[in-house]
C-alpha cells in the first residue's frame, strides 16, 4: 500500500493561506472601487418640470430663469427654446427686434420676434435659435412641451431635444 498522499507541512499552509488573503484582498478593493462609481443620491435636477398652466403665458416670449428656458407662444401654439449659450453655457439675453421677421424653421413656418445675445462672449443667436455670430459651435436646443395628463399644466422635458419643426398646440 503506497501513501501518494504528501502531508501539508506548515510552509505550504501559510502560503495558501497567504495568497488567498491576498486576493481577497484585491477583491474587495475591487468591489469598491466599482461601488464607487455608483452614486448614492442624485442631485441632479429633475429633467421634467411643470411650466404652469398655458393661459399664465402671454403672446410672445417668456424666460424662465429657474429652467434657463425661453417660452414662445403664437395663440395656441408653444415651443421652448434653451437660454443657454452653447459655448460655454452663459444665459442668453433676448433682445426685441424693431420689426419682427418670418422664417421657416424645420419645415414649418416661425415669426421672429426676438434674438438672442450672450453676455460672456458675444454670441448672437437669431429668434429661432440659430447661431450667427460668434464662438457658439451649434444653435439653442428646442426641447419638448406637452401638457400633464393631471392637471393640464405646461411640461418641459429638458432632456428631450426636438427639432425645429416642433410646435405644441393647446386645444
Amino acid at each position: 500500500m503506497s501513501h501518494d498522499h504528501k502531508p501539508t507541512d506548515r510552509r505550504d499552509f501559510l502560503l495558501t493561506l497567504g495568497a488567498g488573503a491576498g486576493v481577497a484582498a484585491i477583491t474587495v478593493q475591487a468591489a469598491a472601487s466599482l461601488r464607487s462609481l455608483v452614486p448614492n443620491v442624485s442631485y441632479d435636477s429633475p429633467t421634467t418640470v411643470k411650466l404652469g398652466p398655458p393661459s399664465d403665458f402671454p403672446d410672445g416670449l417668456k424666460f424662465l430663469p429657474d429652467e434657463r428656458v425661453l417660452v414662445f407662444r403664437e395663440g395656441n401654439t408653444f415651443h421652448a427654446i434653451s437660454a443657454v449659450c452653447t459655448h460655454l453655457g452663459c444665459t442668453v439675453r433676448a433682445e426685441a427686434l424693431p420689426n419682427p421677421q418670418t422664417t421657416e424653421a424645420g419645415g414649418a413656418a416661425l415669426r421672429l420676434t426676438h434674438r438672442f445675445l450672450c453676455p460672456c462672449h458675444g454670441s448672437e443667436y437669431k429668434g429661432d435659435g440659430t447661431n450667427v455670430a460668434g464662438p457658439a459651435p451649434k444653435p439653442l436646443a428646442w426641447f419638448r412641451l406637452l401638457l400633464a395628463p393631471d392637471d393640464g399644466q405646461l411640461v418641459i422635458d429638458l432632456a428631450d431635444e426636438v427639432g425645429r419643426d416642433f410646435r405644441l398646440t393647446v386645444g
